[in-house]
């Protein structure tokens, strides 16, 4: 058959690694897609010396590989928004397909680009936007299509789960390890996408829509990062019987969808808890089927190439179909604005359990105050632990609540810290069980 012409805009990590496991593994490829797929121009700014670009088109213009009449499929691994949000629709507007690796694209502009593809009938596929290798946009969009899912909760970023692991393992600090990071290039010079939770929001975001059959939200999600979490904490959630996770949690209730990126303590048996160093895993409840579990490298060259490469796949064998018959990007036939029978949820009308640490002075009746605070909010407690006093005679103290409303909780707090004899600010973790039977 014809084969498939494919234009790589970007030759980076993910754009190196998806044109070396193109053409080292063309002829199993075109096997499984039943026709080769072949990489006809590549963009790039710079050279990656880790590809032979021999015999392949090469520019520095992503615009010019948008518009060559050869090309079938724009591959976009350029990454950030607006330059790759103007490549996908020039690609789109000149008629071709388009696969991406980029969460940050789809969770802002997926709804525009999405319509502007079905309009034009062409594919936009995008499995290494999630989790890098691991396809858990193809498992829940379509191995799980039977189910209605109740919850998605997971560690979709590497180098936040890389940090608490070590923090946990060794008894660092934040800071120590953060540098051990960048050190070792899980972390960029900036870092604040992963550590403050952005990069796992847009993940979530488009875990959400497709689960729950809504149109991309990602201004809605409620983000927290983990870079004021100490290893006291780490320590205290470990003799408590948990470990603390950075997760982005989605649950479908009641009055509408939660949709938050936090640390979490979660039991130290689940199988989330036991997810160390840069791995991601993404846990999925559905109604018929159960909890499923979707674990593997979340990030690196040919990890997310292996994604890329499987949705040319896609894109391949559904490239002569009638767009209408095509499985739905986000999942659900329909999806446009938000009709608001679904609502994202605000972070204050969540419903949760938390853990709190406090530094107190150490003298009668302050705990008393603290329990009565938190009484008058409506939250009890479910365990308690003081510490031995600190060297300024400040003891540490330790509290797990049961489940109750984050307003509820925020103004507990806000008395607590007004507090003459509380020093400094009430550290608060949420914490969830993750169970079946949630």
């Amino acid at each position: 058959m014809k084969p498939v012409r494919v234009g790589i805009c970007g030759l980076g990590t993910v754009g190196g690694g998806t044109f070396n496991v193109l053409t080292r593994n063309a002829d199993e490829i075109a096997r499984r897609a039943g026709r080769p797929i072949v990489v006809e121009q590549v963009a790039h700014r710079s050279l990656n010396p880790e590809c032979d670009l021999t015999g392949t088109k090469t520019t520095t213009d992503v615009f010019e590989v948008a518009r060559n009449p050869d090309i079938d499929v724009v591959v976009e691994l350029v990454g950030g928004y607006e330059l790759a949000r103007e490549l996908v629709l020039a690609a789109i507007a000149n008629g071709k397909h388009v696969v991406t690796a980029n969460k940050a694209l789809i969770a802002v502009h997926g709804n525009e680009i999405f319509k502007a593809a079905h309009e034009q009938g062409v594919i936009v596929a995008f499995e290494g936007a999630v989790a890098g290798g691991v396809p858990v946009i193809k498992s829940l969009r379509e191995g799980l299509g039977a189910n209605r899912i109740e919850w998605v909760a997971g560690i979709i970023n590497g180098t936040g789960n890389y940090i608490l692991t070590h923090m946990r393992s060794e008894g660092r600090a934040f800071e120590d390890v953060l540098a051990e990071a960048q050190a070792l290039g899980y972390a960029e010079a900036d870092p604040t996408f992963d550590v403050e939770g952005i990069d796992a929001a847009h993940k979530l975001t488009i875990l959400a829509s497709i689960a729950y059959g809504v149109p991309l939200q990602f201004e809605k999600a409620y983000t927290e990062g983990i870079s004021r979490v100490t290893f006291d904490d780490v320590e205290q959630a470990d003799f408590l019987g948990y470990t603390i996770k950075h997760l982005g949690i989605s649950k479908r209730t009641d009055a509408g969808l939660e949709l938050r990126v936090h640390p979490t303590l979660i039991p130290k048996e689940r199988l989330l808890a036991n997810v160390h160093g840069v791995k991601n895993a993404i846990a999925i409840m559905g109604d018929a089927v159960g909890p499923t579990l979707y674990y593997g490298a979340g990030a690196g060259a040919e990890p997310t190439a292996s994604a890329v490469v499987a949705d040319l796949l896609d894109v391949a064998r559904d490239i002569a179909t009638d767009h209408h018959y095509r499985v739905p990007y986000l999942a659900f036939i329909g999806i446009g604005d938000d009709d608001g029978s679904m609502p994202i949820l605000p972070m204050e009308d969540i419903v949760t359990a938390y853990y709190l640490r406090l530094l107190a002075v150490d003298r009668p009746g302050v705990l008393a105050r603290v329990a009565t605070i938190l009484a008058e909010q409506g939250i009890s407690i479910e365990a308690l632990v003081q510490k031995e006093a600190t060297e300024g005679e400040l003891v540490p103290i330790i509290l797990l609540t049961h489940r109750t409303r984050e307003k509820n909780m925020n103004e507990a707090i806000r008395h607590i810290e007004s507090m003459a004899d509380i020093a400094g600010p009430v550290t608060r973790i949420r914490v969830e069980s993750l169970d079946e039977q949630e």
